[in-house]
């Protein structure tokens, strides 16, 4: 049997772009490739862990989790040897993986819950990539994982408005008012340059919608803005 590959596509970006913003915000050294390695294919073993325990059928699944999980572990203990506390940051992931696991029992992986609790999740990446770099966690570590949350819970409510929540008004008007107060914080906090950094997604989220974009053009559309926010964090974190 072929091996089993996540076909959430914009869960890429979710998994890469809070880990090099926390890299970003802390300075790269070298424990950073297996730590990224290591998050990447663990990743990869969770798609067929969940699918393992939605379907009740672990053999189908058994040698993907493996080919993914040992390889995934290899990695992590490498950093784990550098910096033991890291395993600490590891463990806040489970509660939300948890439930990951309910919704994927209950056929309801596409529920909103369901997603925001994977954001966390991959927003967690960020941590780890900063407390890595740094050996502690504080405000700016804070900051980088809230940033993650914040910009991949807006990508959340545009996805779903624009394929499973199209004809659903107040979803629409829910979105639009989410990012609109991304805004208005960024403002009231006096950081210009957050503003503009959610400001494409605020665009986005009332531009494009009701227009006739395919599923492809939808995960285009976030890849490019997801690219703009990490560069936004980049220079200005």
């Amino acid at each position: 049997m072929k091996l089993v590959i996540p076909k959430q596509h914009g869960a890429w970006a979710m998994l890469i772009a809070p880990f090099v913003i926390g890299v970003g915000a802390c300075g790269f050294i070298g424990y950073h490739v297996p730590l990224f390695i290591g998050w990447t294919l663990l990743y990869l073993a969770t798609y067929p862990i969940l699918l393992a325990f939605k379907r009740e059928d672990l053999r189908s699944y058994f040698r993907s989790i493996l080919t993914y999980l040992i390889p995934a572990l290899l990695c992590l203990s490498v950093t784990l040897v550098y910096s033991w506390r890291l395993l600490l940051i590891g463990l806040l992931m489970l509660p939300f993986f948890l439930v990951n696991l309910y919704y994927a029992k209950k056929n309801r992986e596409r529920s909103f819950i369901n997603g925001l609790c994977a954001t966390v999740i991959f927003s967690i990446g960020g941590l780890a990539s900063y407390y890595l770099g740094t050996g502690y966690l504080d405000n700016k570590a804070a900051i980088v994982w809230a940033l993650s949350v914040l910009f991949f819970t807006g990508s959340l409510f545009f996805v779903k408005s624009m394929i499973r929540e199209k004809r659903n008004i107040m979803f629409r008007v829910i979105s639009s008012g989410y990012h609109v107060l991304l805004l208005v914080i960024s403002w009231a906090l006096g950081v210009p340059w957050l503003f503009f950094a959610f400001l494409p997604s605020t665009i986005r989220s009332t531009a494009f919608y009701g227009k006739p974009l395919s599923i492809k053009g939808v995960g285009i559309v976030e890849v490019v803005n997801s690219v703009y926010f990490i560069i936004m964090c980049l220079v200005y974190l």
